[in-house]
């Protein structure tokens, strides 16, 4: 399969630096998102939203609560991905799939630094 050589170490160390800018966007935007929502949460304890609750519409203000969850989640999820690509890189296991033990496609991994399967493995994950 093309592009299923291992990565060389300067190649490893490009994506490395990507990874640790990666992290530290997505740590600058958790904190932002974690201000948003405790500034949020003082003005529903003090009861200076301005708009009166009752008029309010409850079904936009909890979708955008749980949308709000969602993105938090989701780079809470990605910077978790990152941190362990960042582990496997000092492990040695780095740019190696986690279910069949070959190299990862170069392309796949250049696209996204913090896989930590094959294309093939990572289909077959998605049927499960």
């Amino acid at each position: 399969m093309a592009g299923t050589t291992k990565l060389t170490k300067p190649e490893i160390a490009a994506l490395r630096v990507t990874l640790l800018a990666e992290r530290e966007e997505l740590r600058s935007q958790l904190t932002t998102i974690e201000e948003d929502t405790f500034s949020a949460s003082q003005t529903d304890m003090t009861g200076d939203s301005g708009v009166d609750d009752e008029s309010a519409d409850a079904g936009t203000t909890t979708f955008e609560r749980e949308k709000e969850l969602s993105i938090e989640n989701n780079v809470r999820d990605l910077l978790q991905k990152i941190e362990r690509a960042l582990a496997r890189m000092v492990d040695g296991s780095y740019g190696i799939c986690e279910f069949c033990g070959k190299p990862i496609e170069k392309a796949r991994i250049k696209a996204l630094p913090y896989v930590d399967m094959c294309i093939a493995d990572a289909k077959a994950q998605s049927r499960r």
